[in-house]
């Protein structure tokens, strides 16, 4: 099998600068072991989590300035991984997830291309009752509500990683699943907002999703969308 093509690039927010190894194109395709396979993933979804998709970098946008504090951070279904990078640029408590077989191979890379502490990774899907994940103060994700069959599973799987007093941003491009996912996370106890994600940095190309924001509990989550 040909070997997979790459690219490497430096995404720029304001001053603060991310070099990233992502796949050529969503062409790319390569499990000679047959580990994607094993867990479902076929041939013609494997390269999704490898590259960079508007809501990803929509969403770690919104993570170059915004109030984290001391709170510990999951990203949830990371692919690339750019949001987890960005809050690592910051010194931020950040642990990423996805279930990719070959997310964590490419998050080391661009930490090493960053000079960025480790960030905590764990391969686990939304069904994962028993992921040893812990629970977080601010839990983020980007084009994550892409499935019907997967909304109550996210949104449990939130609920079992979630501090009694959470908050939670999702970054949704529009796939017809934001009403269902919501009136799932308000009764788990979360009140919502959305608005519409600040626009990408390409005028011809304006991102044009919502950020989904989720709050529950009083310990002082008090940051603007």
């Amino acid at each position: 099998m040909s070997p997979l093509r790459l690219r490497y690039q430096t995404v720029e927010f304001g001053e603060m600068d991310v070099h990233i190894r992502t796949l050529r194109d969503t062409r790319e395709f390569q499990d000679d072991d047959g580990r994607a396979a094993a867990l479902g993933i076929s041939s013609a979804s494997w390269s999704l989590f490898g590259v960079i998709w508007a809501s990803g970098q929509a969403l770690a946008r919104h993570m170059v300035d915004y109030e984290v504090s001391e709170r510990r951070i999951l990203e949830l279904g990371c692919g690339i991984g750019l949001a987890s990078l960005v809050l690592n640029n910051r010194g931020s408590d950040i642990t990423a997830t996805d279930f990719h077989p070959d997310a964590e191979t490419f998050l080391l890379a661009n930490i090493a291309l960053n000079e960025g502490t480790p960030i905590p990774f764990h391969r686990t899907n939304w069904l994962d009752e028993n992921s040893g994940l812990g629970r977080f103060d601010l839990i983020i994700g980007s084009d994550v509500l892409y499935d019907a069959e997967l909304i109550l599973p996210l949104a449990a799987f939130i609920d079992r990683h979630a501090q009694p007093a959470c908050e939670v941003l999702i970054m949704d491009p529009g796939r017809g699943q934001r009403g269902r996912f919501s009136k799932k996370m308000v009764k788990q106890g979360y009140d919502w907002t959305q608005k519409r994600a600040h626009p990408g940095d390409s005028k011809a190309d304006p991102y044009r999703g919502q950020l989904l924001r989720f709050r529950r509990g009083t310990n002082a989550i008090t940051a603007e969308l």
